[in-house]
């Protein structure tokens, strides 16, 4: 695989980046040094997220950047992006998925190392884990040990991706346990200044 995955992973949102914004929201990430980009839509319609996602795959391009589309595998599939995103409700799916698709497959593993374990021998390029800290992009999603993060790189050969509720307080935290990439929503959208904050982010790899 020659896209690389490391270091800070930065996932759209439809309120914090909405239409009218996304892109230059998603390039001043870029400038500031984030090397993947999710495009995490929910709500529209196939045709505007095929249309955000082209888009967003080109700025991506542009960089050097990995383009991650969330749960939308059919079209992740027709669009040839990067990467697919799934999470539980396609956990059952994914040889299936494994077999249409050729790109960089993540899964969402939460805080179950041995489900991570499952996916790496059925081909997935990288896990995520988490929420660490209550996050306000995902209210209900449960909290799990940092720890996990360790236990993961001790029992798996693929990335990890740390997510959920991350910020400028508890990163010191969350590098004590070596991510190879970290997750942001809120705390890289809601910065006055996109492009030094993930800069700064960026630095702690």
């Amino acid at each position: 695989m020659s896209l690389k995955l490391k270091g800070l992973y930065v996932i759209t949102d439809d309120i914090l980046t909405p239409r009218n914004s996304v892109f230059e929201k998603v390039e001043q990430s870029l400038k500031g040094g984030a090397g993947i980009v999710q495009l995490r839509d929910k709500n529209s319609d196939d045709q505007t997220v095929i249309d955000k996602a082209s888009k967003l795959q080109q700025i991506c391009r542009k960089y050097g950047a990995v383009f991650i589309l969330n749960d939308k595998i059919e079209l992740a599939v027709k669009l040839n992006c990067d990467g697919l995103h799934i999470g539980k409700s396609d956990h059952g799916n994914f040889e299936q998925i494994r077999k249409n698709f050729k790109g960089i497959i993540g899964v969402s593993c939460y805080g179950d190392i041995s489900l991570a374990k499952e996916f790496e021998k059925k081909g997935a390029d990288y896990v995520a884990f988490g929420s660490f800290f209550s996050s306000p992009t995902k209210p209900d999603s449960g909290v799990v040990p940092l720890d996990i993060l360790t236990k993961a790189k001790e029992q798996l050969n693929i990335p990890i991706c740390a997510i959920g509720g991350i910020n400028s307080k508890n990163i010191t935290k969350v590098m004590n346990h070596n991510p190879d990439m970290v997750s942001l929503i809120s705390d890289i959208w809601k910065s006055p200044d996109i492009r030094s904050r993930a800069n700064f982010y960026q630095d702690q790899f």
